[in-house]
């Protein structure tokens, strides 16, 4: 995903997503809302310590924020 404000579609809805991370790059962000509808994504993810990642969703399933993760697709990638 790009960082910044894109959108894309995801399971055949177009969305508004924005990547944003911390400066000292341990904390990412995703938010998204699906273009003339009700849907959204929402999560934050950390880098710990001791290397692993931890994802901490908003208010919805992980397994859903993974799946919009990995099947979004930006505009113009061609995917």
């Amino acid at each position: 995903m790009p960082a910044g404000y894109s959108e894309g579609h995801y399971e055949g809805q177009r969305y508004g997503i924005t990547l944003s991370a911390s400066a000292d790059g341990r904390r990412r962000w995703l938010y998204g809302e699906e273009l003339g509808g009700t849907g959204r994504v929402s999560a934050n993810l950390y880098r710990l310590a001791d290397g692993r990642v931890a994802l901490r969703p908003c208010e919805m399933p992980e397994a859903w924020v993974m799946g919009f993760v990995i099947g979004f697709v930006p505009d113009g990638t061609g995917r």
